[in-house]
């Protein structure tokens, strides 16, 4: 089961676990962007933690979580970043003792930048450029920036096929493809976007969408009440 960006909305996904019957023995793949956006950065990541210890947890770097990591190890304020819900987050963590810090640096350090399943269904945050796959990307800073690949998705004629010779080669590599990053608020959705062999499940956590999980198989997917209604006195990445 594959969960879209959470950006700190914790009782969002406390509510979705419980509306999709999560158990124990479903694998769990977060796509990224933990914190950035509502007020619980802290408890999320410390409920992501202890959910590790009772369910088949993977977690992929996203951007955002990039960012968080960099501010914790070094303190320095980057403004772009507070201005895209950092600051949110640097206020949840205003009153952690160190312990708790460095706990979620170990974290975000051992998040993984991309993974691909034994049905060959590949998980990434945004993206990648090379034209031969995923594992021959230059820089690794593209798995969780970039948004080339789920704009081209959507730009492709749906009549395209996989045999014609102007299917995009950096398609052609994976039997499905699960990304966040870019959420399909931007193009009037709150629901997940397939384009292609691409599936969208950033439905706008952080802004006026809700949290969604999805069953990579069946496509069936579950999705919290928006979260922003979870948080009516914060203005999360509006």
């Amino acid at each position: 089961m594959v969960i879209g960006d959470l950006h700190s909305g914790l009782k969002a996904l406390e509510q979705v676990l419980e509306r999709a019957k999560v158990s124990p023995s479903d694998h769990l793949i977060f796509l990224g962007d933990y914190v950035d956006g509502w007020s619980d950065a802290v408890n999320t990541v410390n409920f992501l933690m202890e959910l590790r210890q009772t369910h088949k947890c993977s977690f992929i770097r996203g951007n955002h979580d990039e960012l968080c990591n960099d501010w914790l190890k070094s303190g320095e304020n980057n403004t772009l970043w507070l201005q895209h819900g950092g600051s949110a987050t640097q206020n949840s963590y205003r009153l952690v003792d160190d312990k708790i810090k460095e706990a979620h640096i170990q974290f975000f350090d051992n998040l993984e930048n991309y993974i691909l399943d034994t049905e060959n269904r590949l998980y990434i945050h945004a993206g990648f450029t090379n034209l031969r796959g995923v594992g021959h990307e230059y820089f690794s800073k593209t798995y969780y920036w970039d948004r080339t690949l789920w704009e081209m998705a959507l730009s492709l004629d749906p009549l395209l096929t996989e045999e014609d010779k102007f299917y995009p080669q950096r398609l052609t590599h994976y039997r499905e493809i699960f990304i966040g990053h870019t959420p399909v608020t931007r193009i009037g959705r709150t629901t997940p976007k397939n384009a292609a062999n691409i599936w969208n499940v950033d439905t706008g956590a952080a802004f006026r969408g809700p949290l969604t999980i999805m069953d990579v198989g069946s496509k069936e997917y579950w999705q919290s009440d928006p979260v922003y209604l979870f948080y009516p006195s914060e203005m999360g990445r509006n």
